[in-house]
């Protein structure tokens, strides 16, 4: 039986020489109280199946907004974007989502757990969307495999914050995806409860050969990644 967090999708060797997610001449500008502001200029980037990679910069650099691009929840104002063998930046959004559907998991800073569904029912949600039989079975074996296994029945209140970001990974992972995109996972977490969070999202990296993909300010966190890259004056540099 295979590990419930690991994806039959990660077993060929040749994965691994794969793109992910590749933007050439991205540019993103928007309008503001003085005019044309460019938040991004001219980015190139391609991401390898399985590598792990961190994009650190100032507050305000644009991190999110590249995540976002990158991820298809946002569009860029020019360049292309790939993502998982599909060009996006040209789709519109019900294309998008479908593509995310198929191959992405998202780990937020704020949870995004919704309220009024239990932490199994949270994770059971993006499987009974997609009409999977075994959305229960599996929602319970992935609780299970972040350490959740006594607190399924429990609601996002009644979870603290390191057990609601449990049930965030959970659900990424739910749909088997072969992307990870974190955006600051530990921001509203202590430094004890952020570095087990971390400690699992790497071991499911490396487990699944799953791609990840991190926003983050900690530069400490980042130099566990495979890649840092440095955002800064909307530009792209990798760190020597």
């Amino acid at each position: 039986m295979a590990h419930p967090l690991e994806a039959s999708t990660h077993t060929s060797p040749d994965n691994q020489q794969q793109t992910a997610v590749a933007v050439s001449d991205l540019i993103k500008t928007v309008v503001a109280r003085n005019g044309e502001l460019t938040i991004l200029s001219g980015l190139n980037l391609q991401i390898k199946s399985g590598e792990s990679a961190a994009i650190v910069g100032a507050s305000g650099s644009g991190k999110s907004t590249l995540l976002g691009i990158l991820a298809g929840l946002d569009q860029p104002s020019a360049g292309s974007v790939v993502l998982a063998d599909t060009r996006i930046d040209h789709l519109d959004e019900d294309s998008r989502a479908r593509v995310r559907g198929e191959h992405v998991g998202f780990v937020f800073q704020s949870f995004q757990l919704l309220p009024n569904l239990t932490a199994l029912e949270n994770v059971m949600l993006p499987l009974e969307l997609v009409g999977r039989k075994d959305a229960f079975k599996r929602a319970d074996d992935l609780l299970k495999r972040v350490g959740l296994d006594q607190r399924t029945d429990h609601y996002p209140r009644q979870l603290s914050g390191g057990e609601q970001q449990r049930v965030a990974i959970a659900r990424a992972f739910a749909g088997e995806p072969d992307i990870l995109f974190a955006d600051e996972p530990t921001g509203n977490l202590d430094e004890k409860t952020g570095e087990k969070i971390i400690d699992l999202l790497f071991q499911v990296n490396r487990e699944n050969g799953t791609t990840l993909v991190l926003v983050t300010h900690d530069l400490s966190l980042a130099s566990r990644c495979d890649r840092v890259l440095h955002l800064h004056g909307g530009v792209l540099k990798e760190a020597e």
